[in-house]
C-alpha cells in the first residue's frame, strides 16, 4: 500500500520538511496544501523539476483536503513567521493567527475522515498541538508536537561542541514547553557513560541550557526564519511513526499526570505516542516541569477563552 504524507503550510519549514521526506523516499504521495495558491503550485514544480534527478518516485498533489482521507500522516507548518520578527522576541506573537486556522484546518480533516497521525510543528507548538486536538477530536496518542525534539538536538550540539565529541553521542533531553520555560534535565545527560556534571562545571552548564533556549534566535534573527533543525526534527519523528520504529523521543504529547501537551520521552510509533518513558527527575527538575505544565495550561486556557497574548519566544 502507498504511503502518503500531508503538509499544511508551504512556508519555509513545511518546504524543507517536504524536500526532506520527497530526497529520502519516505512517501510515495504528498499532498502539499498552503492558502497563497501560487506559491504551492511553484513549489509543485520546483519538485517535480527534481524529479528526474531523484532516486525515489514521489506524486505530488496540490491543494486538495479530499487526498488526504488515507494519509498516513498530516503535518501542520502552517504559521506567520512575520510575526515572529518583533521588538520583544514575543513567541505567542504567531498565536493569535494559529488560533484561528488551526479550527478552519481540523473541521477539513474531520470532514474528509482522517484517521492517521497528526504532527504539528505550528507556533508556539504544546498549545497548537492542544488546540488540533480538541478541535479534531482524534485521540491524544495520535496528535503529537515536535516540541523540544529540536531543543533537545541544541543542547546536544552545545555540549558536544565543548567536549569534542558528536552531538550524537550525547544522551539527554530537554522537557517541558517549547520555549523559556523548558528546561535541561541534567540528571539524565550523559556522555561517555559519564554523567555530564563529572565533565562541565555548574555555569558551563547554566551556559548550555541557555543556548539551547535561545539558539534559535541567532538563527532566525540573521535569516528571519529557522528552516534545517525543526525540518530534521520533524522527518525523524515522522519517518519513526511509518516505520513503526518504537523509538524513544523528546516531543509534545499529552502527559497525564500534569494533564497538558509537554515535551516529555515517549516511545514513538505507526499507532502515535505507545507508552510514555519513566525518568527519575530530581525534585527541582519535577518543579520545573510542573511550572512549565502550568504556563502551558494557562496559555491555551487563555487562547479558548479568546486571549492569545503571551511574552515568551518560539524559535
Amino acid at each position: 500500500m502507498a504511503r502518503k504524507v500531508g503538509i499544511i503550510g508551504l512556508g519555509h519549514v513545511g518546504a524543507t520538511v517536504a524536500h526532506g521526506l520527497i530526497a529520502q523516499g519516505a512517501f510515495d504521495d504528498y499532498v502539499l496544501i498552503d492558502t497563497d495558491e501560487a506559491k504551492v503550485a511553484a513549489e509543485a514544480m520546483d519538485f517535480a523539476d527534481a524529479a528526474a534527478n531523484l532516486l525515489h518516485h514521489a506524486t505530488i498533489i496540490v491543494n486538495d483536503y479530499q487526498a488526504l482521507a488515507d494519509a498516513d500522516v498530516v503535518i501542520s507548518a502552517l504559521g506567520n513567521i512575520k510575526l515572529q520578527d518583533n521588538p520583544h522576541a514575543d513567541r505567542f506573537a504567531e498565536l493569535p493567527f494559529t488560533a484561528k486556522e488551526v479550527p478552519l484546518v481540523a473541521q477539513q480533516l474531520k470532514a474528509v475522515g482522517f484517521k492517521g497521525i497528526l504532527v504539528v510543528i505550528s507556533n508556539p507548538v504544546d498549545v497548537v498541538t492542544s488546540l488540533y486536538q480538541k478541535y479534531t477530536g482524534l485521540p491524544k496518542e495520535r496528535v503529537i508536537g515536535t516540541g523540544t525534539l529540536l531543543d533537545t538536538a541544541r543542547m546536544k550540539r552545545a555540549v558536544s561542541q565543548r567536549l569534542a565529541i558528536d552531538a550524537r553521542s550525547v544522551e539527554g533531553y530537554n522537557l517541558g514547553e517549547h520555549g523559556n520555560s523548558q528546561f535541561t534535565a541534567w540528571s539524565q545527560v550523559k556522555v561517555k557513560g559519564q554523567a555530564i556534571s563529572d565533565l562541565l562545571t555548574t555555569s558551563e552548564l547554566a551556559r548550555v541550557e541557555q543556548e539551547a533556549i535561545q539558539g534559535g534566535h541567532t538563527v532566525f534573527y540573521t535569516k528571519k526564519y529557522t528552516s534545517y533543525g525543526i525540518a530534521t526534527a520533524t522527518i525523524r519523528l515522522v519517518q519513526a511513526i511509518v516505520s513503526d520504529a518504537h523509538a524513544e523521543l523528546a516531543v509534545s504529547h499529552y502527559y497525564e499526570p500534569l494533564e497538558t501537551y509537554l515535551s516529555y520521552p515517549a516511545i514513538v510509533g505507526r499507532s502515535g505516542i505507545i507508552e510514555r518513558s519513566q525518568l527519575h527527575l530530581t525534585v527541582d527538575e519535577e518543579e520545573k516541569l510542573r511550572a512549565s505544565a502550568r504556563f502551558i495550561q494557562d496559555k491555551f486556557r487563555s487562547c479558548l477563552q479568546g486571549g492569545a497574548g503571551g511574552s515568551e519566544n518560539e524559535l
